[in-house]
């Protein structure tokens, strides 16, 4: 039997987003008897049909666990999934395979480094530092560590331009952190940060750093290179086009040979006796249990799909959504827009809040116009608290959304401004 190999049916040299579309059935759907328009991008993003084909391939002719068997299902099942541990490698940047981790996602990968930190490396009365637009699951896993084990959990402000408040920051570093946890770009402000110089600074501090790029994967290219001398980094499949249920952990070699399991099991053992149990080695270490398969050779598939895109284009073309985009709802009536006020300071997310209209109310009302957004705290409390907010509505675009969209987003809410103002007067 083959090893499952998807090509590329579609000429992507050249980004065209209509062609791009047409590879996502879902887009070609209707919702509530108007044409989908999916906003809701920054929560998850849709599947292309090749990674749709791949998974339903390997369960109807290939299914079979890894690592274990000698039969040729197995070996193939093991061929497809640990080269995918290789694509991951050139999608990010590194050479060496051993150095990547398969999680249920972002947040998985989160809580394996601050659980196997927290069991060998963080000691009580040590400091954790993270910023005030991190997710939850960048931010409640070191907050329940710090309690748990009685440390320092800091949280460093933003500035006026929604960026790390390098005063702040700096002031906070001098508590000596053991690992400072950072979002590339926040899932409800937008902004893509440049971090450089923090982590060098926090380099130079002796901490550890962990960067979350489950927001940015999908808006800029992750390159190791670019990114200074971090220790971890983390994002999920689901965010590009791939499976629910598979994240993904960098980490350098030499940390996770000191860092001990996070969960136990098969698969990660060397040996097991009576007396005590031998860790393998590599990322099996990390990997208990039988994975997700299927969930990681489609993620293969999405990056195959991806890779196989004019990124160039791709970001000219959500420059010019993410502009189109701000212009249009600063015209809003009644509406307030979160983040950077400079385009080229963002990436196309929109968090707002209608004056005095609910967000739920304002999520249902462009549900039935066919336009799926997500309306709460988008797993960002400590964000919304910071701008006195319980909850905001949320349009997130990614590179198969139109322009023509945006029009008609912003016509929705212009009617819906209208409607609850009528409503109100009643």
């Amino acid at each position: 039997m083959k090893v499952l190999n998807q090509t590329n049916k579609t000429d992507r040299l050249s980004f065209d987003v209509d062609l791009i579309r047409s590879e996502f059935p879902i887009l070609q759907s209707q919702m509530n008897g108007k044409k989908l328009i999916y906003l809701d991008n920054a929560a998850s993003m849709q599947k292309p049909q090749e990674v749709i084909d791949v998974i339903d391939e390997f369960y109807s002719k290939a299914y079979s666990n890894v690592h274990r068997s000698v039969h040729r299902l197995s070996y193939e099942a093991t061929i497809q999934y640990e080269g995918v541990r290789k694509k991951v490698c050139r999608w990010i940047g590194t050479k060496n395979p051993n150095e990547i981790i398969f999680t249920k996602g972002a947040t998985e990968s989160i809580n394996l480094v601050a659980r196997s930190l927290g069991n060998s490396i963080i000691q009580s009365g040590d400091s954790i530092l993270v910023s005030r637009m991190e997710h939850h699951a960048n931010f409640v896993p070191w907050q329940s560590l710090a309690k748990e084990k009685s440390l320092c959990f800091q949280i460093v402000e933003l500035d006026d331009q929604f960026k790390i408040d390098q005063k702040d920051f700096r002031e906070k570093l001098k508590s000596n952190p053991k690992i400072i946890a950072l979002s590339l770009m926040s899932n409800v402000l937008g902004n893509l940060c440049e971090l450089n110089d923090v982590i060098a600074e926090a380099k130079s501090s002796g901490a550890l750093v962990l960067i979350d790029a489950a927001q940015s994967v999908a808006h800029a290219k992750l390159d190791l290179s670019q990114l200074g001398d971090i220790d971890f980094l983390v994002f999920s499949a689901h965010k590009i086009g791939g499976p629910t249920g598979v994240g993904v952990l960098w980490a350098k070699e030499e940390l996770l040979n000191q860092m001990p399991p996070y969960q136990f099991g098969g698969d990660m053992i060397l040996d097991v006796s009576d007396e005590e149990s031998l860790w393998a080695d590599g990322p099996h270490k990390f990997e208990a249990g039988t994975p997700n398969i299927a969930g990681v050779i489609g993620f293969g598939a999405a990056l195959d799909f991806l890779s196989s895109i004019d990124w160039t284009g791709l970001e000219e073309h959500e420059r010019k959504l993410t502009a189109y985009a701000f212009e249009k709802l600063e015209q809003v009536p009644g509406l307030k827009l979160f983040g950077p006020k400079l385009c080229e300071a963002r990436r196309p997310i929109f968090s707002f809040e209608m004056s005095k209209v609910h967000p739920h109310d304002l999520g249902t009302f462009l549900d039935h116009h066919g336009i799926a957004v997500r309306a709460g705290h988008h797993c960002a409390q400590p964000l919304h608290r910071h701008f006195k907010l319980g909850s905001t509505t949320r349009a997130s675009f990614c590179f198969y959304n139109q322009i023509s969209e945006v029009a008609t987003l912003t016509n929705a809410l212009e009617e819906a401004w209208k409607f609850f103002r009528a409503e109100k007067n009643k």
